[in-house]
């Protein structure tokens, strides 16, 4: 088997809840080696699933496996003295304190650039490390109002719609995994290191690319559009039948055309008083003349249908669809059925673990997310710290030990 593609990669990785360490999880799961630093007295907050039960969550056991733990008390010059040793040996060091917090702990990227000039530091802030939003916190949620991401869902008379998981908090993830493997491509060519600067409301915007662009462009807002697809043609939207609701993505005039026959709608596709055409041939866009009487003729005839098998149909015909499941629906389908490689592999008796998303590249092993503190005690000893010095740092709580006793 060919090496893993980051097994030479160190990676010190001090943040915590969803988006610093989305990027860590996928380089941990390339083969990176990821010290995952959390604060003894007040671990990741995602770490348990009930304050004062020490019980690992499934959010923190699936973005952290494959990472070992350190859990020490920054604010100690000793110990801080000796995270930045061990940045002298890493190769990224990730953060997602409120900008200015790694400053005053003295692990800023002056500071870890002073012991490893090469080091490619990753700052995750919710507005950037500059300007007046700089200073706010920010959380999934709040980013989808600020960013106009709520009201991008939902149909113009429905109220504020958030996105039902946390879709800021992981491409943001996802961006700052991208920029730090450009960044260490780059240090292999150049030889220098990087300060890479990306925030939740960057990733937003970035997810909704296509739409801010219009916005910028056209300097106003559109409608809000419902369950329509992003299209705008007629035939791109979720459609309720008899057995439940189907999504569609008829956008080109042939899909269009085949939507039609398979709805029994005779002539409507080419019905000039329905249906007009953007652009020329059979990929041409297709765009609605009457509105309303268009849409009332689709909804009655998919409301006369089966979504499941109007599925297959549409898809044997080349129109994609697809009937709406909830998600425990489409895992189970996808893996009894093979039809989608999702990379599940069992860590424990507890907890089941996506793989990374894509194929083709070697993944590290599957191991589980770390006990608070795990590997604490050889990280020190390694470090010179005595037995009598551990434990007498462990009774002040300056730092978390779990041998697994």
């Amino acid at each position: 088997m060919a090496s893993q593609s980051l097994s030479d990669v160190r990676v010190i990785d001090l943040s915590h809840v969803i988006a610093g360490p989305v990027t860590s999880m996928y380089l941990a799961a390339l083969g990176a080696h990821v010290l995952k630093v959390e604060n003894p007295r007040a671990p990741d907050v995602m770490r348990y699933v009930e304050p004062g039960r020490e019980t690992m969550a499934n959010t923190f056991a699936t973005l952290n496996a494959g990472k070992t733990s350190l859990a020490i008390d920054l604010k100690q010059p000793r110990l801080r003295d000796l995270l930045l040793d061990l940045a002298r040996d890493a190769d990224v060091f990730i953060e997602n304190f409120r900008p200015g917090t790694a400053a005053r702990l003295g692990l800023d990227y002056a500071a870890v650039r002073a012991v490893n000039p090469r080091i490619v530091y990753l700052s995750i802030s919710g507005y950037g490390q500059e300007g007046p939003w700089s200073r706010y916190g920010a959380y999934d949620q709040v980013v989808q109002a600020l960013t106009g991401m709520m009201m991008a869902n939902g149909g113009e008379d429905d109220p504020p719609t958030k996105v039902g998981f946390p879709v800021v908090d992981i491409a943001t993830g996802m961006l700052g995994a991208l920029s730090v493997l450009a960044a260490l491509h780059r240090r292999g060519r150049e030889n220098v290191g990087s300060h890479i600067d990306t925030s939740l409301a960057q990733a937003a915007v970035q997810l909704m690319r296509p739409l801010a662009s219009r916005v910028l462009s056209t300097e106003r807002d559109g409608p809000r559009p419902g369950n329509r697809g992003f299209s705008g043609s007629p035939g791109a939207a979720t459609f309720r039948c008899r057995d439940g609701w189907l999504a569609v993505a008829a956008n080109t005039r042939r899909q269009f055309a085949a939507l039609c026959d398979a709805l029994g709608l005779v002539g409507v596709a080419d019905d000039p008083a329905l249906v007009t055409q953007v652009g020329d041939g059979a990929t041409s866009n297709v765009v609605p003349v009457d509105a309303a009487e268009l849409g009332r003729r689709l909804d009655a005839a998919f409301a006369r249908r089966d979504a499941a098998t109007l599925e297959e149909g549409l898809n044997a015909a080349g129109v994609p669809a697809a009937r709406v499941r909830r998600m425990g629906e489409f895992l189970n389908e996808a893996q009894a059925g093979r039809h989608v490689d999702l990379g599940v592999e069992r860590l424990d008796d507890m907890f089941l673990q996506l793989g990374k998303g894509f194929t083709g590249l070697d993944s590290a092993p599957v191991t589980p997310a770390p006990r608070l503190g795990r590997d604490t005690r050889e990280i020190l000893r390694g470090a010179g710290f005595t037995g009598q010095e551990i434990e007498a740092l462990a009774r002040e709580g300056a730092v978390r030990l779990d041998d697994g006793n």
